[in-house]
């Protein structure tokens, strides 16, 4: 592997683990998942990830530091173990890890939402939702 990949892939799991503990991760998880299913890549490494997170996680609510040096180490190893064994191009890595990175530096920012009702007098909840499927209203009649 030359020295450029071997660089891109220290400085992509580092991102990577500092992802873990965000709440841009779901982004990043999804990232990485596209990433890897451009070839035969092992889609395990997501679960494995979760599992990382997992650890970090519950270290930071239990007050223990947060060393995170061995996970990264560990996913430094594992991506370039994916670059060898799927021959990802320097191009592809470069794009995640910048994708990763724009991640890390700009922290999701929560979306303003103004809701308006329109088309006159509403006599009961009104619910705003983005998807709702396989949805079932029970009501209750007055004469029942």
């Amino acid at each position: 592997m030359d020295s450029e990949l071997a660089a891109l892939s220290a400085t992509g799991a580092s991102t990577l683990v500092s992802l873990l503990v965000t709440d841009s991760w779901s982004h990043a998880r999804e990232l990485l998942r596209r990433f890897l299913s451009r070839g035969d890549a092992d889609t395990s490494a997501i679960t494995d990830l979760e599992g990382v997170r997992a650890r970090l996680l519950a270290a930071r609510t239990a007050g223990h530091p947060c060393d995170a040096h061995d996970a990264v180490e560990q996913w430094g190893a594992h991506v370039r173990q994916l670059l060898e064994v799927h021959a990802a191009s320097c191009a592809e890595l470069r794009e995640l890890v910048t994708s990763l990175q724009r991640l890390r530096d700009e922290p999701a920012q929560p979306a303003t939402v103004h809701n308006s009702i329109e088309g006159g007098v509403q006599h009961g909840p009104v619910i705003q939702s983005g998807r709702i499927t396989g949805l079932t209203i029970h009501t209750t009649h007055p004469d029942h």
